[in-house]
């Protein structure tokens, strides 16, 4: 049997490192709108969202490879930070800061995993596969969804307006199946009828 016992203690060592990402949190509220999502949640119901409408992905999508790319694609955030993403000033680094903490997170692996998680996150950020598009429009639906059903919270406090949301969400009316696009449209058009959203 193959052992490669410092292989082990890298890959331990970054599992340990990750669970930092727990005590990220995000501007999104929880749907009970208790607190503030973490990122180990965000990305987990990313996976449920990839799992639970994979028949509306592109023909041919692979749905593991996408729940791979959810998985990591926030990692970064352990030292970047999370760039809420209408803040202009903030997004200006924003790159740059998670270039580097991909580096130093990826960096804990031996070169063939963090050669193989690095080009993951960047397939991610590029969003130009069949399984980053999905990805993508996933990361859009979520938080939509989440400011949606806790009465446009977080929206309000930043005053976010419709033709923000659209323009952060082009992927999913560009490249989304046509009932998910339809329904996150419809929580748009509601959310500025109710006042969640400047119209």
């Amino acid at each position: 049997m193959h052992s490669d016992i410092k292989k082990i203690d890298r890959q331990m060592k970054f599992i340990i490192e990750i669970d930092k990402l727990k005590s990220v949190f995000r501007q999104s509220l929880l749907t009970d709108g208790s607190r503030h999502e973490n990122d180990a949640e965000h990305s987990w119901h990313l996976c449920m969202l990839a799992i639970t409408l994979e028949e509306y992905a592109w023909k041919g999508t692979d749905i593991l490879k996408c729940i791979k790319m959810l998985l990591i694609h926030d990692i970064v955030e352990i030292y970047a930070g999370d760039t809420y993403l209408y803040d202009e000033e903030g997004n200006k680094d924003k790159e740059e800061r998670e270039k580097k903490s991909a580096e130093k997170i990826y960096g804990i692996l031996d070169d063939i995993q963090k050669k193989e998680f690095m080009d993951l996150w960047i397939e991610f950020d590029n969003g130009k596969t069949k399984e980053a598009i999905f990805a993508n429009i996933l990361d859009r639906v979520q938080p939509i969804m989440l400011n949606y059903l806790t009465e446009g919270k977080m929206w309000i406090k930043n005053k976010i307006s419709r033709e923000q949301v659209l323009d952060k969400a082009w992927r999913v009316f560009e490249f989304a199946h046509t009932d998910i696009s339809l329904y996150i449209m419809r929580i748009i058009e509601e959310s500025v009828d109710k006042g969640y959203l400047l119209p």
